[in-house]
C-alpha cells in the first residue's frame, strides 16, 4: 500500500513567521545595544569637553577676581564636575557619569592643561534586575578631554 505525500500547504507562513522571530529579536536587541553605547559614547565626550573647558575658564576667572590658588582650584573642580553633569543629563546619562580632572603640570599657570575623563556606566538592555544584581551586565564608555590654559595670568 502506498502512502501520499502530504500537503505542504500553509507551511510556508509558519516559517516565516518563525524565522522572523528567530532573526529579528536579537537582532533588533542588537541594534538597541549599539544605540545606547553610541548614545553613551556621544555624552561622554561631550561632558568631558565641557568639563575641561568650563575648569579652565572657571578656574581663571576665580583667579582674576583675586581667590588663592587653592580657592580657583576647588572652584574648577566644582564648576567642570558641574558642566559634565549638565551635559550628561542633556543626553539622558546623568546619573550613571563619573568625572575627574587632572591637571598636566600646576593647574591653571598658563601653558598647561586641564583634562578630563568622563565615563558612562551603560547597562545592557533586556537583562533583568535580579541578573544585574549577580553578574556585571554594564559596559563603560570612556572619553578624555583636555582644554589648554590661556596665556592669562592674573
Amino acid at each position: 500500500m502506498r502512502r501520499e505525500p502530504r500537503a505542504d500547504g500553509g507551511s510556508a507562513s509558519i516559517e516565516f513567521v518563525a524565522l522572523t522571530l528567530v532573526l529579528l529579536v536579537p537582532l533588533l536587541a542588537l541594534v538597541v545595544m549599539v544605540t545606547r553605547v553610541q548614545s553613551a559614547a556621544y555624552a561622554a565626550e561631550a561632558a568631558a569637553s565641557a568639563a575641561s573647558r568650563a575648569a579652565v575658564v572657571s578656574g581663571l576667572e576665580a583667579l582674576a577676581d583675586g581667590s588663592s590658588d587653592a580657592d580657583a582650584l576647588a572652584r574648577a573642580r566644582e564648576d567642570g564636575r558641574l558642566a559634565a553633569a549638565l551635559v550628561a543629563e542633556d543626553f539622558g546619562w546623568g546619573p550613571s557619569l563619573d568625572v575627574v580632572l587632572t591637571c598636566d603640570g600646576a593647574c591653571l599657570a598658563p601653558g598647561t592643561r586641564v583634562s578630563a575623563r568622563a565615563a558612562v556606566e551603560v547597562p545592557l538592555p533586556g537583562v533583568p534586575s535580579f541578573v544585574r544584581s549577580m553578574v556585571p551586565a554594564t559596559l563603560t564608555v570612556d572619553a578624555v578631554a583636555s582644554s589648554p590654559v590661556d596665556g592669562y595670568a592674573p
